[in-house]
């Protein structure tokens, strides 16, 4: 079955202030002792979301006006840090299906990008303005245009930065390629065995 081709991300979006927000902030360690990804969504952000007795801090994570976003805003060197796989899963988990930041630790955007969550690079004028149009009306609709690489927001629009190899990759849906090797496993096994290698 084919990958879905990622045009567009569409949604309500949050702002998450701050630069050099590293993957331990993004999922502590101590969460990551898990068989599968599926629960790591509740703890994403979670030393920032609540103090040392589990109360919540009122991050805009945790805001009822900002629930159900999937568009997240932040900083410069958002990702950084360990490369742990975990950081964009739990944010996937979340329900983030893209990030608009200044930049990205570059590990972080290559594992956002196999998860098909696009990660787009925009000004941070432009984030700011976006980032104060949300705070305003926090069901403002916004749409992470992967295709024409620019953000559309009400009347307004800007333009992102994506390098060329994720922008194709996801435009194309050939965004994971572990995906790929699977759904060409039986023109992997029939080119195998016509080299000689039988139990391949």
């Amino acid at each position: 079955m084919a990958l879905a081709k990622i045009t567009q991300v569409s949604g309500t979006a949050v702002h998450v202030t701050g630069s050099d927000i590293d993957t331990d902030r993004i999922i502590p360690a101590r969460f990551m002792k898990c068989v599968t990804f599926d629960g790591l969504g509740e703890f994403a952000f979670y030393d920032v979301r609540f103090d040392k007795d589990g109360k919540p801090t009122g991050h805009p994570l945790d805001e009822p006006r900002f629930k159900g976003a999937s568009i997240l805003l932040s900083g410069t060197n958002f990702g950084c840090g360990s490369s742990r796989e975990h950081a964009p899963q739990a944010l996937y988990r979340f329900g983030f299906r893209a990030i608009i930041a200044q930049s990205f630790a570059e590990i972080f955007f290559g594992n956002c990008t196999t998860l098909g969550i696009p990660c787009v690079m925009a000004t941070a004028e432009d984030i700011a303005k976006l980032a104060a149009a949300v705070d305003a009306n926090p069901k403002l609709e916004v749409t992470v245009d992967v295709a024409s690489a620019k953000v559309v927001y009400g009347s307004e629009s800007f333009s992102v930065t994506i390098p060329t190899t994720a922008h194709e990759a996801l435009t194309s849906g050939k965004w994971d390629p572990i995906a790929e090797l699977l759904e060409a496993k039986d023109a992997i096994h029939a080119r195998m065995t016509a080299l000689g290698f039988a139990n391949a």
